[in-house]
């Protein structure tokens, strides 16, 4: 049976709690394996996820999992996480690089994810199953394709326990990663990231962003649709769904929904799978 699983970012003020509050409460029925919450990383941002975790773990009963990155973060204040995840009864963790925000000089005591995937395990052993981040299409970084497919398996060998990928609208881009990952001796579920459609230019930046790349024949198909946000939602819909069913129908353990902190655009996704 593959999993589905959600990611949620820390919201900051009351209205985007009130928010998240109902997003979880909609999202419920899907009974997600687990969710994840990204690292707001440095200064007071850093309580921000433990503050948000707490609270999908307790009031909405979800097993949570969340972000450590090694942006902004000394040895100390991860250890510290851990700990604090650890006597939470927390079980996953997602350990990233992460990006230097702006305006941030340090970028903490780790550089590379391989390197926080090693401390979590010298730290609390085998408590945590962890996972790292896998980019089909590459990471914008990366010199090369194959470089980055040995930076990846430097964090699997380091102790993780599965990774998610950066979101992508290939799946042939998630197959030729995974059989190259495989070819490696790599063994973990690589579990593919879907991102849901609702708004096209706010989509184009994230992707620009990030290396994602969208095929011209979703963009011209959603040029198409101009202003009318209701048939981009359709057809966003339609066209993230026939994907996952691709995906899934090609050996994808699961599913894992960037939800950006909207319920409609994944639960619109999920209703044409089922």
């Amino acid at each position: 049976m593959p999993s589905i699983s959600f990611e949620f970012f820390p919201p900051k003020t009351d209205e985007q709690r009130a928010q998240l509050d109902r997003v979880a409460a909609a999202l419920q029925p899907a009974a997600p394996e687990y969710v994840s919450v990204t690292f707001g990383a440095g200064g007071s941002t850093l309580s921000y996820t433990s503050d948000t975790v707490r609270g999908l773990h307790q009031q909405h009963g979800f097993h949570v999992a969340p972000h450590l990155s090694c942006m902004g973060g000394s040895r100390a204040e991860i250890a510290a996480l851990l700990d604090e995840y650890r006597a939470a009864g927390y079980r996953r963790i997602v350990a990233l690089r992460g990006d230097l925000p702006s305006g941030m000089a340090s970028a903490g005591d780790f550089r590379y994810a391989a390197e926080l995937v090693r401390f979590i395990r010298e730290h609390s052993g085998d408590h945590f199953h962890v996972e790292v981040a896998a980019y089909p299409e590459t990471h914008p970084q990366a010199e090369d394709a194959l470089v980055d497919l040995r930076h990846f398996k430097a964090k699997i060998d380091a102790g993780a326990n599965g990774a998610i990928t950066q979101y992508f609208f290939n799946p042939d881009a998630y197959f030729h990663f995974v059989d190259d990952a495989q070819r490696l001796g790599v063994k973990v579920p690589i579990v593919p990231g879907i991102m849901p459609i609702t708004n096209y230019s706010q989509l184009k930046r994230f992707s620009d962003a990030c290396g994602a790349e969208i095929p011209r024949w979703i963009a011209k198909r959603m040029q198409a649709h101009g202003d009318d946000a209701a048939s981009i939602r359709a057809l966003g819909a339609e066209v993230v769904a026939q994907m996952c069913l691709r995906l899934l129908d090609g050996g994808a353990p699961g599913l894992h929904f960037y939800t950006l902190n909207r319920a409609r655009a994944t639960l619109a996704v999920l209703e044409r799978l089922h």
